[in-house]
């Protein structure tokens, strides 16, 4: 046997294996999993149909590496009608979901020890693909409310190459207001520091407006999926936005990773990016009803924390006793130090999950 010590990547090695998928897997098989952050809805008809017609025409072979014109044109439309940001088919990538664009953007403008910020409690891939860059990962602290505080913000963007920004968030659901976020974008774009905005949640606002990063200045990747908006999370569709001169770049780490996304993925895109949106609108009064649901139950079981305006989590503080409870009771939540190292202490619940299941989840946790 080969022995592989000293033979891996520094670099592979120091990035852990994500908290949430090893939680996931060692739920009990009658546990009620309210931790994966997956939509239960079926990918709407229309978008399916698309897809089948690609395979059935024999669309079904390489595209352009940047996607397919049709597609990124779709995406330029949408990102005009819906967020107030201007770019040509030229300045999109299509990815293999919002997660390539993210390690492309970061790997695209990161050099060996620049520092890249993100939100702390955050999602768990921006510290990895900063890693795996070559860079120095930074969380930005959160006030008690879960929320960015700029000039914390301005301090720590002094000397950083890149601050991701995700709002609506993933753990806390907190949408962030169009104050902060002109403020951040308005520093960066003043100090050198590119702005990546996630925008993956942006059609699952509930209480107040999503705003885009990319309304406020020039230097912002605006990255974003279908993969939550059309619950086609399996169909492996994102794109990254941006800069010419940064996309004629990122190109190059694109097809020698992707070479270009599922062509059938892609003419569904197309589809969902053209037709009728009252599916988006659907789901997002149907979380809507499980939010409040699942905000409520938990209130009324004693746990007390800001009630979330977006995506379709809740940030939830609570003690390793009652986690520990909870798992026992047999309804899989995430532990809160998967998202950062400020989030201990908490744990997060996904609502992405039918109403019976949170009902279900709900009445075992009464129990505790």
């Amino acid at each position: 046997m080969v022995s592989y010590t000293g033979r891996i990547s520094q670099r592979v090695r120091d990035v852990e294996m994500s908290g949430i998928r090893k939680f996931f897997q060692s739920a009990s098989p009658d546990a009620i999993n309210l931790g994966i952050g997956q939509p239960d809805f079926p990918t709407p008809e229309h978008i399916k149909e698309a897809g089948i017609a690609a395979i059935r025409n024999n669309h079904t072979g390489y595209t352009f590496n940047y996607g397919l014109p049709e597609l990124r044109e779709a995406i330029c439309r949408k990102l005009a009608r819906e967020n107030g940001v201007s770019h040509t088919p030229g300045e999109v990538i299509v990815t293999a979901g919002a997660g390539e664009a993210l390690f492309v953007a970061i790997t695209t403008l990161v050099n060996e020890g620049d520092r890249v910020l993100f939100q702390d409690p955050g999602f768990v891939s921006y510290e990895a693909c900063t890693v795996l860059a070559g860079g120095r990962p930074e969380g930005v602290p959160l006030t008690p409310d879960l929320r960015l505080d700029v000039e914390v913000c301005k301090e720590q963007m002094d000397g950083a190459r890149v601050f991701v920004l995700n709002s609506p968030g993933n753990p806390t659901g907190t949408v962030e207001s169009e104050e902060t976020i002109r403020a951040i974008v308005e520093y960066g774009n003043d100090h050198g520091v590119t702005i990546i905005s996630d925008e993956v949640y942006e059609h699952f606002a509930y209480d107040k407006p999503h705003y885009s990063a990319g309304r406020y200045g020039d230097d912002v990747i605006t990255i974003n999926a279908t993969s939550k908006t059309y619950s086609m999370t399996g169909w492996r569709l994102g794109f990254m936005a941006g800069p010419g001169e940064v996309i004629e770049e990122a190109i190059k780490v694109h097809q020698n990773c992707q070479t270009c996304a599922t062509s059938i993925s892609q003419y569904a895109a197309v589809a969902a990016y053209t037709g009728d949106n009252a599916c988006v609108t659907a789901m997002r009064e149907e979380y809507r009803i499980r939010r409040d649901m699942l905000y409520n139950g938990l209130t009324e079981c004693g746990f007390t924390f800001p009630k979330p305006e977006g995506a379709f989590y809740m940030f939830v503080p609570m003690d390793k006793q009652t986690f520990r409870a909870i798992i026992d009771a047999g309804v899989v939540i995430i532990p809160g130090d998967a998202f950062g190292e400020r989030s201990a202490g908490y744990a997060r619940f996904s609502y992405a999950a039918s109403r019976n299941d949170i009902q279900l989840a709900l009445e075992r946790i009464q129990t505790i």
